[in-house]
């Protein structure tokens, strides 16, 4: 049984060596498409080193264009060190951000940055969206794994920390759901911190509610 669904899991996961690959997420059976890239050391170990109140956090929709910018001022408000490294953290959101606009063929975004030290969403879920972007700066990295069952999924796999992730959420038009799920990696007492950059598409951005909105 274990067998067959790790079989599956692969199956209908996506591992790419670029970013192109992301576009996979549009294939039929394709239920998360995931870049497996490892971050430059001199970049992780600054990251880890921060003490966690200078890592940087927010919530607003914006314009992919936007986001350097708007994480420019954010990284300020938090004194995360002006440095190369921080230089490089907020390319490689901005980036990110592109390419999954592109990938989703949307002009507005749902950028988050969570700073957590908790055991945030640790069920197994499927999120309320069409699809979502997600990447680890620090920390552990997001678990998936499947399950159609109800229960906790027998095989579970971790996304290494600095790879992008995209997974299909509720509102994905295909049917039947794939079962994929994920959840952040429990946390809590073990003193870890973790840092993850968290993209939706919007359609429409007047309809959010408590969320700044960036043009």
């Amino acid at each position: 049984m274990i067998i067959d669904e790790a079989r599956e899991l692969k199956q209908c996961t996506q591992v790419a060596s670029g970013p192109e690959g992301l576009a996979a997420i549009h294939q039929s059976g394709i239920a998360a498409t995931l870049w497996e890239r490892a971050p430059l050391d001199r970049f992780q170990a600054w990251i880890d080193a921060l003490p966690p109140e200078q890592l940087p956090r927010t919530r607003i929709i914006l314009r992919p264009e936007a986001v350097c910018n708007a994480l420019i001022e954010v990284t300020r408000f938090y004194g995360t060190p002006e440095c190369p490294e921080r230089n490089m953290l907020i390319e490689d959101a901005s980036a990110l951000a592109a390419i999954f606009a592109d990938v989703m063929d949307c002009n507005y975004l749902q950028l988050r940055l969570d700073v957590i030290q908790t055991n945030a969403c640790r069920k197994f879920h499927v999120d309320a969206v069409t699809a979502r972007l997600i990447c680890t700066y620090r920390g552990t990295g997001t678990q998936y794994g499947l399950s159609t069952t109800g229960d906790d999924p027998a095989t579970v796999l971790t996304v290494p920390t600095g790879s992008p992730i995209v997974l299909r959420g509720t509102r994905w038009p295909e049917d039947p759901p794939s079962g994929l799920l994920h959840r952040s990696p429990p946390i809590a007492g073990t003193g870890e911190t973790r840092l993850l950059l968290v993209l939706d598409p919007v359609e429409d951005p007047e309809q959010e509610r408590g969320t700044v909105y960036i043009h």
